[in-house]
């Protein structure tokens, strides 16, 4: 039973390191990268959609995007949706192919972003503080109940601790490589 509660905490752990690598592809470090634009929606044919199904998106050098839209007519509907994402970005076109410069970022963007990073580097420490938390309770209640031995509840805790320690190290080395990228592009 406490090796369920382990395996259950380790599972829920991990998708918290997995929503913060999420997060950190969608910012915008000065290099080009089309996961930028994974949270914009068009209209198309009265249906909001990702760009990138409607589009194919490249990235033929390291500060340059493009977009080429499937449909002709859906350029002035992509240029549109770029500009409103508040991403601050300037797309160009020629009637075919949209291009998305990705200007350099100045120190005080870079400065920015770093404190973004280390926000959402510390919610993620505390989503996975919270899931030692359930699991450290789920085991006490296991307990209670005389379900489990107080030596198995000892070790499933050591366990979880375990795992936190771990991936909380895990965070800290995201953050500080997430941090390197940003200030050194």
């Amino acid at each position: 039973m406490i090796n369920d509660v382990v395996g259950d905490t380790k599972s829920k752990m991990s998708r918290a390191i997995d929503v913060l690598k999420a997060e950190f592809l969608k910012l915008r470090t000065g290099r080009a990268s089309p996961s930028i634009l994974d949270d914009i929606r068009v209209e198309y044919y009265g249906t909001l959609v990702p760009l990138n199904q409607v589009s194919n998106l490249s990235v033929p050098d390291a500060r340059l995007i493009t977009i080429q839209p499937w449909e002709a007519n859906m350029v002035p509907v992509i240029e549109k949706a770029i500009l409103k994402s508040g991403l601050g970005l300037n797309p160009s076109h020629d009637g075919k192919v949209i291009r998305l410069p990705i200007p350099p970022l100045t120190e005080e963007r870079r400065k920015e972003l770093v404190k973004y990073v280390k926000k959402i580097g510390e919610d993620s420490k505390v989503a996975i503080r919270n899931v030692r938390r359930d699991a450290n309770e789920t085991c006490n209640k296991l307990e209670k109940s005389e379900h489990v031995s107080e030596d198995d509840l000892k070790k499933g805790e050591r366990e979880i601790q375990k795992l936190t320690d771990d991936n909380i190290k895990h965070v800290d080395e995201l953050v500080a490589l997430k941090e390197k990228e940003i200030m050194t592009v």
